[in-house]
């Protein structure tokens, strides 16, 4: 059996490495191909380096997110290895794009059902697009396959828990040796900002003074695309907020393990920040990871109108009781044996 995984973007990074050794282990010969979404050095080949992937048999380099441009260039490999699956991840351009170019070929979605219900974001389209389309549906939790049973997906959904648990699990124990340059001393809380809608000027600019006000010391790893926004439109950040270059996977796992709090526009920190016990606040009118939010360890904020912000850092605390979300760690072998089960049945 072969496997045509897709990735583009930091996350699917991350949630790529311990797939890939299970896929391995059950005997699953996997082609990886890399969109080139996120082409920066350290967005991008930094991961496989660190998590100690393969170098993909593909590297488009298209230095682009336009979903036609990247379906052309995938449905090519998709036309040369003619895969028995391709495989896609989360809710990126690079995800819409690998099911698009699947053509006839089934296509198995890692973290289906997810639902943030603000069809604004393109990330919320894309899952919709995506989970209408793939025929194994693979799914973080019970909410997730409930969502797709009501939305009446087509495809077979397992719950099959998260596999960013998984790759935490794994790689925390490694990170804990790994320290920011230049070293961090705590106290601090680590923060993030890269979404689209949060890097328009304006609205950055209310953030920026928001988290000034917010009496809290702040780590800021900056994403590229807010980088370019604040140079070009002259947003200076307030002298509570350290600006760090981004930072690797393995660093910034350590990074957040030592922090007080979690401020992020992120959906993989919200559940990351969750799984180290460590209280966030995320810069977001909603989120597909609620569980977070109402086992009382995740606080939303409406970016568009964060004068709340400080109220919320200040608020902000781990429940002791927080229950166990999003699997065990060990999704991945579930989904590789899932995969692999499927050579039997055809």
């Amino acid at each position: 059996m072969k496997v045509l995984s897709v990735v583009g973007n930091r996350p699917q990074f991350i949630k790529s490495g311990p797939l890939s050794v299970a896929l391995l282990d059950a005997g699953v010969e996997e082609v990886v191909l890399h969109t080139g979404q996120h082409w920066d050095a350290g967005m991008s080949a930094v991961f496989f380096e660190e998590l100690g992937l393969g170098e993909p048999a593909y590297r488009l380099d298209l230095r682009t997110a336009e979903v036609a441009a990247m379906t052309l260039a995938i449905r090519g490999a998709v036309e040369r290895e003619r895969p028995d699956w391709v495989l896609v991840f989360g809710d990126t351009n690079s995800t819409l794009a690998g099911a698009d170019a699947a053509g006839s070929v089934p296509v198995a979605h890692v973290e289906a059902g997810l639902r943030s219900f603000d069809l604004s974001m393109p990330e919320e389209r894309n899952r919709i697009a995506v989970d209408r389309v793939a025929q194994l549906l693979f799914c973080p939790d019970e909410r997730s396959a409930a969502q797709l049973a009501t939305e009446g997906a087509g495809g077979r959904a397992l719950v099959v828990g998260d596999v960013m648990a998984d790759a935490t699990r794994l790689f925390l124990p490694v990170a804990r040796g790994r320290e920011a340059a230049p070293p961090v001393e705590p106290p601090y809380a680590v923060l993030t900002l890269h979404r689209e809608a949060n890097t328009e000027p304006g609205r950055l600019r209310g953030l920026v003074a928001a988290l000034g006000d917010a009496g809290v010391r702040f780590v800021f790893p900056v994403h590229p695309r807010t980088a370019r926004v604040l140079a070009d439109h002259g947003i200076a950040l307030p002298g509570n907020v350290t600006r760090l270059e981004p930072l690797g996977y393995l660093e910034m796992l350590a990074l957040l393990a030592g922090a007080s709090q979690v401020v992020t526009d992120s959906g993989g920190l919200q559940k990351e920040a969750y799984w180290l016990r460590v209280p966030c606040v995320t810069l977001r009118a909603n989120t597909e990871w609620v569980d977070t939010v109402r086992a009382g360890a995740n606080a939303l904020v409406d970016p568009a109108a964060p004068a709340g912000l400080a109220a919320a850092i200040a608020a902000a605390r781990f429940p002791g009781d927080a229950p166990v979300l999003y699997g065990d760690g060990h999704a991945s072998e579930r989904i590789a044996a899932a995969l692999a089960a499927t050579v039997a049945q055809s």
